[in-house]
């Protein structure tokens, strides 16, 4: 029907220029949410320009003529370049580059003339939308971006809508990025993955959290009891340990000047170490590790199979060999009881140091524990006795101990957390000159019920100490326990932690302790669901993807390639046949409404030729019925936005076909 397409483009044109403001606005608010979310991310005055010629275009939509001249553009791009430079001094790398799309977002903001600039600057939009990957790629995230890229294929259709309205708009983008999620789905599994070379990985070193340091000192740890911040998290092959042996090892502290402690300089010296024996049951885990400044793998104690990256050093404690500051997933095998042999000269050498001599008051508790004159066993069992009987006490908040906090601690205060208990128990054993280390790390983890893991939070960080025994090897001493059993045999709750720590205790109502399991439950659903997204979506990576397709039976590129072509080919087959269907369906009943239209004239003598377009049979109709032209201009228009349309629907076709049926011609 080629006399009705021409009509049918000056109405699309038409229909633009006269809601052109409405696909302005809509197009702008998109473009705002897209670059919101960098708030967190890049400089403030970056990030004000950018909303500052926001705005300015807001504005211009109603007063054009406040909008710049060519040659004002030019200096704003290059007060852009220059602000940019001042704040990066670099125009490569990550948070660079995302700053100068940003800028030129907004630059270009500033030239829309024809529908070719509202391309350009929604293509533009949709780079600025997947730089927020570069930063955080949690669901929330994922969500969040897939909508405003939504509202921006919204944009595309109104322009290259009969009508652009805005509701039709997102729903007919929201059907077609639904219909194109099986596709990616597909190509997101089955896709060759190529791993990035180091060199080309862009920085994030400043997303890593901090956490447990490689030096301690008294009230050091303390500080961590009151973050929930999340360190890692436990998958276990079969049973999760009890409470009491969720020790997960992280940097052993040997060098003492009598207040602070550091690593011993002596780090990997394994050759010279003995072969560890293990017996028992093992336990076997996967850890997702969060990004962090170290390249700490804190496994359980102690670990004893492990895959590249991981490394064991010469204190026994896992070590990446990766880039740290960045998400990463470990499958490790510990046994928790074990025998590390015998000992070295190095380690006795680090394990037996002293800032100077002890004082009196610290010699005469040695010689009143009979760590002179007793086994090594038998001493321990009488500093822990000591501790657990003669009011120490186990604190978040422990008093300041500027000076001597050892002795201050043991003799005065008696009041200390965990770091402060490890210490004075490791110093007055290297008085009795026995072996010993402080071991700094996580005790516990919250159980998630939901998905049966482990999370571990800065809350659990824990200190405890490690001796050497004849025939025994390095042995685990938390000193802790004989003073606060509840804080290893029943772990930590962390909320009421952070909450003690902060505020003081009230005792709960049944109606607080409903309202706290329900949002405990809730918070645990959503981790559940976070960390199946870590370890299915973001870490899926090259190996991952072999271990996925080879338990499918491919073994292979080949039919790798093959079973993707496959898959796709298949989707766009059902896709194909139930638009086509629906389409030919929705056709059909349009023509047979309007053919009904054209037969009802035909007994009028007005017949309608092959050849011949609506708009131009509606004009011949009009001569020969003028009292009923409303309605033939009604009809026709009708049909045509039915047959031409890009956003018409259901509600069209009920209009036509109660227009038809209303029209009567007189014989």
């Amino acid at each position: 029907m080629p006399g009705s397409i021409g009509p049918v483009l000056n109405i699309m044109r038409g229909e633009f220029n006269r809601f052109n403001k409405n696909v302005l606005i809509f197009l702008l608010s998109s473009i705002g949410l897209i670059v919101f979310p960098h708030v967190y991310h890049l400089p403030a005055a970056v990030l004000g320009f950018f909303f500052l010629l926001l705005g300015w275009r807001f504005i211009g939509i109603w007063k054009p003529d406040w909008l710049p001249a060519s040659w004002f553009v030019l200096l704003l791009t290059v007060l852009g370049v220059g602000l940019l430079y001042s704040q990066h001094q670099s125009l490569f790398g990550r948070d660079p580059g995302t700053s100068l799309f940003v800028i030129g977002l907004a630059l270009k903001l500033l030239e829309i003339k024809t529908e070719r600039d509202i391309y350009l600057i929604t293509y533009l939009a949709f780079i600025v939308a997947a730089s927020q990957f570069l930063y955080e790629q949690n669901i929330l995230v994922g969500v969040y971006i897939l909508a405003v890229c939504c509202t921006l294929f919204a944009t595309l259709v109104c322009i290259n809508s009969l009508q652009p309205r805005t509701l039709p708009a997102l729903k007919t983008a929201a059907v077609i990025i639904a219909q194109a999620m099986p596709i990616a789905g597909v190509l997101f599994i089955l896709f060759p993955r190529v791993e990035a070379p180091r060199l080309m990985l862009l920085s994030e070193n400043h997303q890593a959290k901090t956490g447990l340091s490689d030096s301690m000192e008294p009230g050091s740890i303390s500080n961590l009891g009151l973050s929930d911040e999340l360190v890692f998290r436990v998958k276990f092959k079969g049973a999760i340990p009890p409470s009491d042996q969720r020790y997960w090892r992280g940097p052993v502290l040997t060098h003492t000047d009598g207040r602070l402690w550091t690593q011993s300089v002596h780090k990997d010296f394994n050759r010279f170490l003995d072969t560890p024996k293990f017996t028992g049951a093992p336990y076997r885990y996967t850890l997702l590790m969060e990004p962090q400044d170290n390249p700490w793998v804190f496994a359980l104690d102690m670990p004893a199979e492990y895959q590249p990256p991981l490394r064991l050093n010469a204190n026994n404690q896992l070590i990446s060999t990766e880039l740290p500051g960045k998400r990463a997933e470990y499958k490790v095998t510990s046994y928790p009881r074990y025998n590390t042999g015998y000992i070295t000269k190095t380690e006795y050498q680090d394990a037996t140091q002293l800032p100077g001599k002890p004082s009196d008051k610290i010699s005469q508790l040695v010689r009143q524990l009979h760590g002179f004159d007793s086994p090594p066993e038998t001493y321990i069992q009488q500093l822990l006795t000591h501790f657990r009987n003669e009011n120490f006490y186990y604190t978040l908040t422990p008093p300041l101990m500027e000076e001597n906090p050892i002795e201050t601690f043991l003799f005065e205060t008696r009041y200390g957390f965990c770091s402060h208990y490890a210490a004075a128990f490791v110093y007055l054993m290297r008085v009795a000159d026995i072996p010993s280390r402080i071991v700094s790390g996580y005790q516990g983890g919250e159980l998630n019920k939901i998905g049966n893991f482990l999370e571990i939070r800065q809350a659990h960080a824990h200190a405890w100490a490690e001796v050497w025994l004849q025939d025994k090897g390095w042995v685990r001493v938390d000193p802790t326990a004989a003073v606060a059993p509840e804080r290893i045999e029943q772990d930590v709750n962390v909320d009421q932690q952070i909450a003690s720590g902060i505020v003081t205790f009230v005792s709960p109502t049944p109606q607080t302790l409903v309202a706290f399991d329900w949002l405990k439950q809730t918070r645990q659903l959503w981790n559940s669901a976070d960390y199946n997204w870590q370890r299915w979506v973001i870490n899926y990576n090259s190996m991952s993807q072999l271990q996925l397709l080879s338990s499918w039976g491919i073994q292979n590129i080949k039919t790798m390639l093959y079973s993707m072509i496959g898959l796709i080919g298949l989707i766009i087959a059902v896709l194909s046949w139930f638009l086509l269907y629906r389409k030919q369906k929705s056709t059909d009943r349009t023509l047979r409404l309007y053919n009904r239209f054209c037969k009802k004239l035909a007994r009028k003598g007005v017949v309608r030729s092959e050849s011949e377009g609506a708009k131009d049979f509606a004009e011949r109709v009009k001569v020969r019925l003028p009292e009923q032209s409303a309605q033939i201009d009604q009809i026709t228009d009708v049909f045509i936005r039915l047959r031409y349309g890009q956003s018409s629907g259901q509600k069209d076709l009920k209009q036509l076909h109660k227009l038809v049926t209303r029209f009567k011609t007189e014989d």
